[in-house]
């Protein structure tokens, strides 16, 4: 169609450009019949993308079927419908509980090293937001990513 901006396949290095530059994505999981999505705050690090949350509905399906998708969306230009990027994840989600192992410590370790890049007081006296004491990571396990270049025209 004559005036239609291009839309393109990401490569896997613009891909892990967009999960790094952003930190806030879409996480849906579904049980059943029932489909949710979710806002969340996140990290991107080596594969995996990290995150906390609290006691609720997405760590109660998540314990059913661990398989999610995450989304991460950006726009260049709010005037234009057509200056965008947009990243899909797929794997698994895995809550860091210690256990008592060193695997269990150092995983959980890292995941809060992560979140204090985005919030710096996580975990401390200073936390924000203390409530959200449950640190998770997704698996990176299936990407794709997709932009429209309006200004190629």
């Amino acid at each position: 169609m004559a005036g239609t901006p291009p839309i393109r396949e990401l490569t896997r290095a613009e891909i892990d450009e967009v999960l790094a530059r952003n930190h806030v994505g879409r996480i849906a999981f579904s049980f059943r019949d029932r489909v949710d999505i979710e806002p969340i705050h996140y990290v991107y690090h080596d594969g995996w993308i990290y995150g906390r949350t609290q006691p609720g509905t997405k760590l109660t399906v998540v314990q059913h079927n661990y398989w999610v998708a995450f989304e991460v969306d950006e726009i260049d230009d709010a005037e234009s419908l057509f200056n965008w990027r947009s990243v899909v994840v797929r794997g698994g989600f895995y809550i860091l509980d210690d256990d008592g192992t060193e695997q269990s410590r150092t995983l959980r370790e890292q995941a809060i090293e992560q979140v204090r890049r985005l919030t710096p007081e996580a975990f401390t006296e200073d936390d924000p937001v203390p409530f959200r004491d449950i640190l998770f990571r997704i698996a990176v396990q299936e990407v794709e990513g997709r932009a429209a270049d309006g200004n190629a025209r």
